[in-house]
């Protein structure tokens, strides 16, 4: 993806979006393909982003001691 320095909150807008267009249902074919690509590689901008700033978080709060947490896709951790 071009855009590599993407801010997460400008990913998720332009995902949302892409997602508010297809699910008119009156895009031409090519265009869908083409919006769902660019979700796609949004969708992993944001996951690879949220991974990221978890890392950060947890490091943080272990005084530098950096441990494994394991979070569902919920958001709640085990």
């Amino acid at each position: 993806m071009a855009e590599k320095e993407i801010m997460f909150n400008q990913a998720m807008e332009q995902l949302e979006e892409i997602v508010r267009q297809l699910e008119q249902g009156d895009v031409p074919l090519e265009e869908a393909l083409t919006l769902y690509q660019k979700g796609m590689e949004l969708s992993k901008v944001c996951h690879d982003k949220l991974q990221s700033a978890e890392k950060q978080l947890v490091t943080m709060m272990n005084n530098g001691k950096e441990v494994s947490v394991d979070v569902e896709m919920d958001g709640t951790s085990k």
